[in-house]
């Protein structure tokens, strides 16, 4: 029976290698992401490409319709097996000027899409004894003399987001492990080559990305691997 992996976050490096990594190993695939026209045209691709995709524009910021987004996923390609949650979003650069709600939509797709996603989506997951795969950033792991660069780059509110995710998606898997949901992060230290992230200094080959998190849902081992190791 084919097996349905939701993309959350849907983009060019990434979500779009991990979801042809799943693809091409027979799963139906729902690429998740505001922009309908970008992700149509990333599920033609795959289709194309001979596998099952669907396109559903969602705000991942925005919890209800995340939840609702999920029924739709149900709904169309079956129950969920695996959730790969990429999502992210570059507000609040500098904490001591952003506006509250500019920081509030940070964690709205770091943190709170996150969270009604697992829940929406637990009762298929425990069924299919199935997988929460999430894309960590090394800006929740770096100190000193990383953090005085966060800070110089803007990127304040994405490095806090990131490293409350990194704190949820650990509290998940111990808190699912007995129910036989594996949750895990692959940690990506650095750039990948094609993102927006990427000026000409991107090392990491998205691909290369992706066979981690495929060996990590089918192996179940360590719930965190840094990218590079």
């Amino acid at each position: 029976m084919s097996k349905t992996i939701l993309i959350c976050g849907h983009g060019p490096g990434i979500s779009d290698s991990v979801a042809r990594e799943f693809g091409k190993r027979g799963f139906r695939v729902a690429l998740v992401a505001r922009n309908a026209d970008r992700i149509a045209a990333a599920a033609n691709d795959l289709v194309e490409a001979g596998m099952i995709a669907k396109a559903f524009p969602c705000d991942l910021g925005d919890p209800e319709a995340v939840t609702r987004m999920i029924g739709e996923v149900h709904q169309t390609l079956g129950p969920i097996d695996v959730l790969h949650w990429n999502a992210t979003s570059s507000g609040a650069g500098d904490l001591t000027t952003a506006p509250i709600s500019e920081l509030r939509e940070v964690l709205g797709v770091g943190v709170y899409g996150l969270v009604a996603a697992v829940q929406a989506a637990l009762p298929e997951l425990r069924e299919a004894q199935g997988s929460v795969l999430v894309t960590g950033g090394g800006f929740a792991n770096y100190l000193n003399p990383f953090d005085p660069m966060i800070v110089q780059w803007g990127m304040m509110g994405v490095a806090t987001s990131k490293a409350a995710q990194r704190k949820l998606t650990h509290l998940l898997h111990h808190r699912l492990a007995g129910e036989g949901v594996f949750v895990g992060e692959v940690v990506v230290l650095g750039v990948v080559k094609g993102t927006a992230f990427d000026r000409g200094n991107g090392m990491l080959d998205a691909a290369d990305i992706a066979a981690a998190f495929w060996t990590m849902h089918a192996e179940r081992g360590p719930m965190s691997v840094n990218f590079p190791g």
